[in-house]
C-alpha cells in the first residue's frame, strides 16, 4: 500500500515545555498522554534524550530559560509550560486551544496548589499579601501572580521579556535570562543593616512583565492599565504531586473554594380546606 503525507506543512501553534529533574510519576504521565487532543490540530511528538533540548537536573529557572530559547527559534505562536510535578485534568488542552483562538490576555494559567500542609492555591493579587482568597472553583480570576506549572504564554509576549535582558551560559549554550529567581541582598546606607529578599521566578516574571509596561511593548496596550492583567481559569484544577504519591491539597484545602450550593426552592402548595357534607 502506497503512503500517502500532506504536501503542506504543519502549523506550529504551541510548543509544550516540561521542566523535570528527570523522574515522573504514572499519575503524571497517565494525565499528559491522556489529553484529548482538539479536532484538526496537527501533532508532532518530539523527544531528543539527554541532550540539551531536554532540561534534566537544572534550577527551574534555568530549565525555564533553555525552553524559551528553543521556542523563540521556532516558529510557535504559545509555550505551554507542564511542570513535571502538575497533573493536568481531563480536558486542558482542549480548554486551553479555546483560549489560545481568541485569547484575551497573552498569561493563562490553570490551578494548583503548593505542595505544603497546608497548602495554598497559587493565586496572588498584590505582592506580601499572602494568596487571593475571593472565588470559587469554576471561576476565571483575574490575578497579577500565578505559578508557571500549567501555564500558557504568547510568543509576542515571551519576545518582549527577552529584549532586554541579560543573556548567560547554561552548560555550553548562550541564553537569554528571561526567568529569574529573585535573591538579593542589601545594607541600608543609613541603618548599616543587611536586608535579604528572595522568591520564586514564576512571580518574578509576572512583577517585572507589568513593572516595564511590556504588556504594551508586546501588542497588548488594553491590558497595560490593568491591575490584574493575566487571567487564572479555576476549572483547570491541577494536583500537584511529589515523588512519593502524595498529591496536594492533601487536607481538603480545596473545600474553602467549592460552590456554594443552592437550596431548591420548594414550591408552596396551596391547603384547601375539605368540604364535608354534614347529612342532617
Amino acid at each position: 500500500m502506497p503512503t500517502y503525507k500532506a504536501t503542506l506543512p504543519h502549523s506550529q501553534r504551541v510548543m509544550v515545555g516540561i521542566p523535570m529533574t528527570g523522574l515522573i510519576r504514572s499519575e503524571w504521565a497517565m494525565a499528559r498522554w491522556g489529553q484529548t487532543i482538539p479536532c484538526n490540530w496537527s501533532q508532532v511528538e518530539l523527544i531528543r534524550w539527554m541532550t540539551t533540548h531536554a532540561p534534566l537536573g537544572y534550577l527551574v529557572a534555568d530549565a525555564r530559560n533553555v525552553i524559551v530559547d528553543e521556542f523563540l527559534k521556532g516558529k510557535f505562536d504559545w509555550l505551554f509550560f507542564i511542570d513535571h510535578d502538575v497533573i493536568l485534568p481531563p480536558g486542558t488542552i482542549l480548554k486551553l486551544s479555546r483560549y489560545m483562538q481568541d485569547p484575551v490576555t497573552p498569561l493563562y494559567s490553570g490551578l494548583y496548589f503548593t505542595k505544603s500542609v497546608p497548602s495554598e492555591p497559587l493565586i496572588y493579587r498584590k505582592r506580601g499579601t499572602g494568596y487571593y482568597n475571593r472565588w470559587k472553583l469554576g471561576d476565571k480570576v483575574w490575578v497579577d501572580g500565578m505559578g508557571m506549572g500549567c501555564t500558557i504564554i504568547h510568543r509576542s509576549l515571551l519576545k518582549a521579556c527577552a529584549r532586554d535582558v541579560p543573556e548567560y551560559k547554561v552548560e555550553n549554550r548562550k541564553i537569554k535570562k528571561v526567568f529569574i529567581t529573585p535573591s538579593y541582598q542589601h545594607q541600608d546606607p543609613e541603618t548599616k543593616e543587611w536586608e535579604a529578599q528572595s522568591g520564586t521566578e514564576d512571580l518574578e516574571l509576572c512583577s517585572r512583565i507589568i513593572e516595564h509596561k511590556l504588556l504594551k511593548e508586546a501588542g497588548w496596550p488594553e491590558l497595560a492599565g490593568k491591575e490584574y492583567p493575566f487571567l487564572i481559569d479555576t476549572s483547570l484544577f491541577c494536583r500537584h504531586i511529589d515523588m512519593s504519591g502524595v498529591q496536594y491539597p492533601s487536607m481538603g484545602e480545596e473545600n474553602e473554594f467549592m460552590p456554594v450550593k443552592k437550596k431548591p426552592v420548594k414550591k408552596r402548595i396551596k391547603k384547601y380546606a375539605k368540604c364535608q357534607a354534614i347529612a342532617r
